[in-house]
């Protein structure tokens, strides 16, 4: 018990593991909030006005997470500015997949600072066309991503099949949780792709379509899988800046 809180803990003094902690929060309550306020017979009355009370929660955390992410430019410009054009990067695909990923994260955020902006009164713009250009950008970002992972994973499957034939067995093993570790990042993009999706405008395949429950739903598959991949110490490949790509995950105002 006391290891699980020093842990707990410990994620929560660091920003990215207390990003995570929100985020699984935000999500897991939109998830829970969801299906309470769909409820229907006995008690149904008391269910869905708990279950409002927790999409309540949900928003106001989507909105925490908007307003930390207005000092992430930084880190952003500092991660892209290292990677550059991807002179380490040894297969040419990946590192041409990774400068638009940057591109993509780097982009996302002043554009989401200005919808925020505009919501909270800062300036005079509509804020639509900038919670919508910010999610097209994330949702880039997450294409781009699975298409990494897609790549970097046909690229293992070659080194662990020399593996196999030089019978490397501690090289193999680390190739295999390499692997997990692309199958877990794909997943976890996926399901936030479907979110962004959700969030394009109406008539965009299944745009504005979710229920509140789904979202969640996907929302707390991804946020899972990222401490998940936090706890493993790393991550998988997608999204060139690592956890930047985690963090442009948006909830736009006109869902909370």
């Amino acid at each position: 018990m006391q290891e699980s809180v020093e842990s707990l803990v410990s994620l929560l003094e660091s920003y990215r593991g207390r990003d995570k902690v929100i985020r699984t929060v935000c999500y897991g309550s939109q998830l829970v909030g969801g299906v309470l306020s769909r409820g229907g017979g006995a008690g149904a009355e008391g269910a869905s006005r708990l279950g409002n009370s927790l999409l309540l929660l949900s928003a106001q955390l989507s909105r925490c997470r908007t307003v930390l992410r207005l000092f992430d430019d930084l880190a952003m410009l500092a991660y892209s500015s290292s990677y550059g054009l991807g002179a380490g990067e040894e297969d040419s695909g990946l590192r041409c997949i990774s400068v638009l990923t940057n591109m993509a994260d780097q982009l996302y955020y002043p554009c989401e600072h200005v919808a925020w902006a505009a919501d909270a009164q800062l300036i005079r713009v509509k804020s639509d066309k900038w919670w919508l250009v910010s999610t097209v950008l994330w949702g880039a970002s997450l294409l781009l991503g699975i298409l990494r992972s897609v790549r970097v994973l046909m690229l293992l499957r070659r080194k662990l099949r020399r593996s196999e034939q030089d019978r490397g067995g501690s090289s193999g093993s680390q190739l295999s949780r390499q692997v997990r570790a692309e199958l877990l990042s794909v997943l976890s993009s996926m399901a936030d792709l479907s979110n962004a999706v959700h969030w394009m405008p109406p008539g965009f395949l299944w745009a504005g379509r979710f229920p509140d429950w789904l979202v969640g739903l996907m929302g707390t598959v991804s946020s899972v899988i990222g401490l998940i991949q936090m706890n493993d110490g790393g991550g998988g490949s997608s999204g060139g800046g690592g956890d930047q790509s985690d963090a442009a995950s948006p909830q736009p105002h006109s869902e909370g």
